[in-house]
């Protein structure tokens, strides 16, 4: 006699649920078990496996542009968005974590945040980390949205954002969508234009992160801005 194929499912995916609970899951258990909850009438476990294949971690799947999901065989419009919410979400829990603390006390957790923001990215971004007396994070500005490796930046906009929210240090972070690992030279001559200006109105620029392909670069560690720590 043939099991009912969604007893069968069902089954499994208490079994799933199980191995979750007790920490015993594999990448793709846990992929598999998160995209049953979006497709609950089919056997996913082909799909998790072919997933991982394709696009590495788990992580890659969520970050993965929409359209390049909604591309692969067996993901739907809806699952996509799923998928592209648990990164949003990852993104508010790792928001949460920075804004807890003074920025100098979680420098790892910043980091994270980070990364996580500009995950999935195939266009490079500028944003902007504005911070209270207290290093505190008052706002995350995306300043500026570019092609693959340029974003335009408008100094003049930052300075008057700044003082607008009496803000008193602030960060720049951006991405290398195209995986170059190293500051190109526009990149640390803004920070030195925008480091001056900002001092002329009391405002610190604190340091400048390129992110790229998981990884933080800081401008301040690399001693790339001496010049302003030095005036």
């Amino acid at each position: 006699m043939t099991d009912n194929p969604a007893t069968f499912h069902n089954g499994h995916r208490d079994r799933l649920r199980q191995k979750f609970l007790d920490g015993k899951l594999t990448d793709y258990e846990r992929l598999e078990l998160l995209l049953g909850y979006v497709i609950p009438r089919r056997d996913v476990r082909p799909l998790a496996r072919g997933l991982l294949e394709r696009f590495g971690t788990v992580f890659n799947v969520i970050t993965t542009p929409l359209d390049d999901l909604v591309a692969f065989p067996g993901i739907g419009h809806n699952t996509a968005v799923f998928l592209h919410l648990v990164h949003a979400l990852m993104i508010d829990a790792a928001r949460g974590r920075v804004d807890m603390r003074p920025i100098h006390h979680d420098i790892k957790s910043l980091h994270a945040y980070c990364v996580m923001n500009m995950s999935g990215k195939s266009v490079e971004e500028l944003h902007v980390l504005y911070m209270d007396t207290d290093n505190r994070v008052l706002q995350d500005e995306t300043h500026a949205t570019g092609t693959v490796d340029c974003a335009a930046v408008y100094p003049r906009e930052i300075i008057k954002h700044a003082l607008s929210l009496n803000a008193t240090r602030i960060i720049l972070y951006h991405n290398h969508p195209i995986g170059d690992r190293s500051f190109s030279t526009a990149d640390l001559e803004l920070t030195l234009e925008l480091g001056h200006k900002l001092r002329s109105v009391d405002i610190e620029l604190y340091d400048h992160l390129l992110i790229t392909n998981g990884m933080v670069h800081s401008a301040r560690e690399m001693g790339l801005m001496r010049e302003l720590e030095n005036h």
